[in-house]
């Protein structure tokens, strides 16, 4: 039986249209392509101990947080359905002999395309643009056809993995699939197909589906890929055929995107589907949430910690053990952090473990898919790297998203003997991560600010720095106490009162944010932008005389800014 695709075929031979190419039926009309809802906070920080790495990973950050942070999180959709003519390869679905473009396998199959085509002369990218051009052309008005039959009792629902030892691929992708099945009846039997030998195949994906999906019990089967089905039931995600789809299914899409993925195309363009699936969470993937909270309700785990260290068991992962762990450790464990190591919990402690939580500290790994069952309040922080925020800091925003949780990382140094260059992932791998004793200091002091306790710092940096993460990790209060005990630094500089000024407006506290914008005045003077912002707390605080004091002084030292800011609000000068 194969097991290779002929990822040389023209895009129109290779890939399944669903809208015009048989072989693929609804089973249900999905409740929804695709809607907004309130993600997590998702920060990041560069913490290496060289000005150069900093840089580099500030301006990474800047790019990913202009470019590629979606206004607002998205859940997409995704149903059952029914394919005739189905062969599992390695990671990839077929249908009639050509290609399912469908969630990460989609993705992944696009990856082979190009690398499979990667001598030829032609364009592949303008290839690839004609194709998905033309298909929305000739999709527009038509629908994909819908079952209108009965589900055969005997109908096996099949799921594609990426591999059965990755945890992150095998929860993500593949069990989420399973909730699918919800209100369905379905009494037949549930295969998971993988390319990799079954001696690689670990234990938590046969105990998850015992733990999570129990009503499955003696009807669920691993077995490796390939295997042909004459019919079968799948899972289709809605998202990953916007390539092919009418674009009025993600009408409206657009004024949650940033200006550059739109001017790319949107939903429309594949290369930036993994943006989306970054920004957004599958409705598969939140009902998976929803199942694995479920079945902790009612149940006693009052020996797990409340904040703890995710560690590593090197007997079932790739050994990447982060340069600095120790130290670090020490210093967490002063504040009743504690070491936990997923892979020796029982499923259910894993979810009950995130999502009791209070915060959750380690370096990176897929432990950090466990996110999927943090509540709200969980403060999540993970070391990375460059490497890591280049290549796989999106990986986690789904599960971060879909608990709602802060999720903070800091990219730190790499384990390698020159830590100034830059790995190449194809020959270097994922290189672990180095913490230098400057970077625990970093971490350590945003952690117990966050905590609650107040670190001592001597330098205005230092404070602003902290200051200012304690801010964009949504905890303003935090500024505000951290600001109040270094008051005799505060009043001295002028970024640190706007700070204060920052927090109290975040708290909706108008008067003490005048205060504080009065003191980054006094510090700062120079700064027309201050003035302008007093004029505006004050209106709202009915402050007129200070309207009037702040326009003054904007017109005597800034006459410019005085006229154009004056000529724009008419209501100014009724006050002055």
């Amino acid at each position: 039986m194969r097991n290779v695709i002929n990822m040389t075929l023209p895009p129109d031979v290779l890939f399944l249209n669903p809208w015009r190419d048989r072989g693929m039926q609804l089973l249900l009309e999905p409740d929804f392509v695709w809607r907004p809802i309130e993600g997590a906070n998702i920060q990041g920080f560069a913490a290496s101990a060289h000005d150069e790495v900093n840089q580099k990973i500030q301006g990474l950050i800047n790019r990913t947080r202009r470019h590629e942070t979606f206004k607002t999180a998205i859940e997409y959709g995704a149903v059952p359905v029914i394919l005739e003519r189905a062969e599992f390869r390695k990671s990839n679905v077929l249908v009639r002999d050509r290609v399912l473009l469908n969630g990460a396998a989609g993705i992944r199959a696009l990856t082979q395309y190009r690398k499979a085509n990667r001598y030829e002369t032609i364009d592949l990218e303008a290839r690839l643009f004609s194709y998905f051009q033309r298909k929305r052309e000739e999709n527009r008005q038509r629908e994909i056809p819908l079952y209108s039959g009965l589900l055969e009792p005997d109908l096996p629902f099949v799921i594609e993995c990426r591999n059965t030892f990755n945890y992150f691929h095998f929860m993500t992708e593949s069990l989420s699939q399973l909730c699918l099945l919800d209100g369905l009846d379905f009494q037949g039997e549930i295969y998971f197909h993988y390319p990799n030998p079954d001696d690689k195949r670990q234990p938590f994906t046969e105990k998850f589906v015992e733990v999570l999906f129990p009503e499955f019990a003696g009807r669920v089967h691993f077995e490796r890929a390939p295997k042909e089905y004459t019919r079968v039931l799948t899972a289709f995600d809605l998202l990953g055929s916007a390539g092919q789809a009418p674009e009025t299914m993600f009408e409206g899409l657009d004024e949650h995107l940033p200006e550059k993925v739109i001017v790319r195309g949107g939903a429309s363009n594949p290369n930036q589907h993994s943006i989306f699936l970054a920004n957004g969470v599958g409705a598969p993937l939140l009902a998976l949430r929803e199942r694995a909270l479920r079945a902790i309700e009612g149940k006693d785990f009052s020996h797990l910690p409340k904040r703890f260290f995710i560690g590593r068991d090197d007997r079932t992962a790739r050994t990447r053990r982060m340069e600095g762990e120790d130290l670090l450790f020490e210093h967490l464990a002063l504040f009743d952090f504690e070491y936990v190591v997923f892979e020796n919990l029982h499923p259910l402690e894993q979810i009950a473990a995130m999502a009791g939580a209070e915060m959750v500290v380690g370096y990176h790994g897929a432990g950090f898919t466990n996110m999927l069952f943090a509540n709200p309040e969980t403060c999540v922080i993970e070391l990375g790297t460059l490497q890591t925020a280049q290549i796989r800091w999106g990986d986690f925003w789904p599960h971060a998203h879909a608990g709602g949780c802060t999720y903070v990382n800091f990219f730190c140094d790499h384990a390698a003997k020159d830590p100034l260059s830059e790995p190449n992932f194809r020959k270097d791998g994922l290189v672990p991560v180095a913490l230098s004793e400057k970077a625990v200091g970093q971490v350590m002091a945003f952690i117990v600010t966050m905590l609650g306790e107040l670190p001592k710092l001597k330098s205005a940096l230092l404070l602003t720095d902290l200051a200012r993460q304690m801010l964009q990790a949504g905890a303003p209060e935090r500024v505000i106490a951290l600001l109040d005990a270094h008051k005799d630094i505060q009043v001295r500089h002028g970024e640190l009162c706007l700070l204060m000024a920052d927090a109290c407006k975040a708290l909706d506290r108008p008067t003490e944010e005048l205060v504080a914008l009065d003191q980054a005045y006094k510090a700062n003077p120079q700064r027309w932008q201050t003035l302008v912002r007093i004029i505006w707390c004050a209106n709202r605080c009915e402050r007129p005389q200070v309207i009037r004091w702040a326009l003054a002084r904007l017109q005597m030292n800034f006459p410019e800014r005085h006229a154009a800011f004056v000529s724009n609000h008419a209501w100014v000068r009724h006050v002055a």
